[in-house]
Parts: C-alpha cells; structure tokens; sequence
C-alpha cells in the first residue's frame, strides 16, 4: 500500500515495489492529483511492470549509446550508416527525457528535416534508426522504456527507372495470371532480386507498420535492406495474408 503526504504545498506519493521505496511529486496542490498518480503507480506495479518514475531518469543519450553498442558487437557493416543516423537524432533528442520523446515531438523532427530539403528515403532510415533504439530499449532486463513511441514512415517513390517504363509495366501487369501480379509489383516498385522476393517469409514482413525486412547475410552485398510499402503495396501484402488464413482454415477444416 502506498501513501500520500505533503511537502510544503506540493503533494507527494510514496509507494513500494519488492519491498524498495519510491517517492514521486505530484507537482500539484491538489490531493486528487495525487492519488490518481498513486493509483497509476501502484497499478503499474501489480502487473509486473516498473513505476514510470524509473524512466523518467533516462535519457535518450543512453538508448543511443545502447544502439551503437548492439551494432559494434554484432559487428555489422552497417555502423557507419547507423553513426551518422545517430548524430542526427541527438541534435534533435539529445540530453532529453525518453518519456518527453512522444509522436508530435518525432512529428516536429521529421519536419525540421524536409525543411532542409533531406529526402524522405533518407529521413526514413533515421527514423527506422530511432525505432530500433527503442526496440533495444524495451526488450532490455529490466526495460529502460515504459512504451514505444508510435512512429510514423513517410511515403517514397522506389521505382527503379530506366528498366521499363511505367506504361510498358502497368501493361504487363495486366497480362499477367493475378497470382502473378503482386509478385511483380513489388519486383517494379523496390528492384529487389528474383531470389529476395521469392525467399521472403512473413517473418520479415511487418504489416502493421508497412515494412519488408531483410536482413543481414541475405543480400548480395550482405548487408540488411529495408522497404517501406506505399498503399498500393501494403493492399498486395493484406490480401496475400488474408488468403493464407483462409487456406490454412481451410486446411483444419477438412483435415
């Protein structure tokens, strides 16, 4: 059980995880401030999880040493490219509370650099940089984040040109056998290999937040490779899984 008390004018809460005290401000004068931020905290603890006070001493500084770290001792080829997306990232949530980096904060980032006229493939990989920091960070023991921030992917236009032109695609397209069709809409819009299309597994497929991983070893030049689906891809993908479920159901159906 917890308890609430005054300092001065200022509520404070006081509560226990594991038999270890934790004192937390309410910053406010009001006592019904108070007890819900107790509630909250000692919600949080009985399922488990860390009082949020925990996060609030972390630093986004430390996430991105963290994601650095993961990336030397993997030895990956691709820390030259995860340094420079770092660099960035600090400029704009260096010495900030991870708490404090919320959606509309990431939103005023991803703004600041269209400004600067930086493309959006190139904003998207330091954006995908800062969520695989906090990915690091939450599957850490124990976790150095309460939540992963939702963050958003801008569109790209990833028509490889100079192979066949648009008209020429859409028209062989439309001869195709419709199982056929996804397969080279995809091929047209990303340039992968014949092999990195036909080898992919679901696995490597997020469709919630519109993403094709491959990953390190599985590319000619060895290194991972990311693809941000636009909505006529993301459509492809959908409806590929929607007939998978339909026919495994199938499948238990008369099995």
């Amino acid at each position: 059980m917890g308890c609430i008390y005054r300092r001065g004018k200022i509520y404070w809460v006081k509560y226990y995880r594991n038999g270890k005290p934790y004192a937390e401000s309410s910053h406010s004068e009001k006592q019904e401030v108070a007890k819900r931020l107790l509630k909250i905290r000692e919600g949080e603890i009985s399922r488990g999880k860390l009082p949020g006070i925990c996060f609030d001493r972390i630093r986004f500084d430390e996430l991105v040493e963290d994601y650095l770290t993961d990336y030397r001792i993997n030895n990956k080829r691709t820390l030259g490219k995860a340094e420079r997306c770092a660099r960035y990232l600090l400029e704009e949530f260096g010495g900030m509370k991870v708490t404090d980096i919320t959606t509309p904060r990431i939103n005023h980032y991803i703004q600041k650099r269209m400004d600067e006229g930086i493309s959006n493939a190139t904003i998207n990989r330091e954006l995908a940089a800062l969520k695989r920091t906090f990915n690091l960070a939450a599957r850490c023991t124990p976790p150095r984040v309460a939540q992963i921030p939702y963050i958003p992917i801008l569109s790209e236009d990833n028509v490889r040109k100079g192979f066949l032109e648009h008209g020429d695609f859409l028209a062989l397209r439309d001869a195709l056998s419709s199982h056929l069709k996804g397969f080279v809409t995809f091929a047209y819009k990303t340039g992968w290999r014949l092999s990195e299309i036909s080898n992919l597994t679901w696995s490597q497929v997020n469709r919630g937040q519109g993403i094709v991983t491959l990953n390190p070893g599985e590319t000619k030049n060895r290194e991972g490779r990311t693809v941000y689906l636009d909505d006529e891809l993301r459509a492809i993908f959908n409806q590929h899984w929607k007939a998978r479920i339909k026919a495994l159901s199938y499948s238990l159906t008369f099995s």
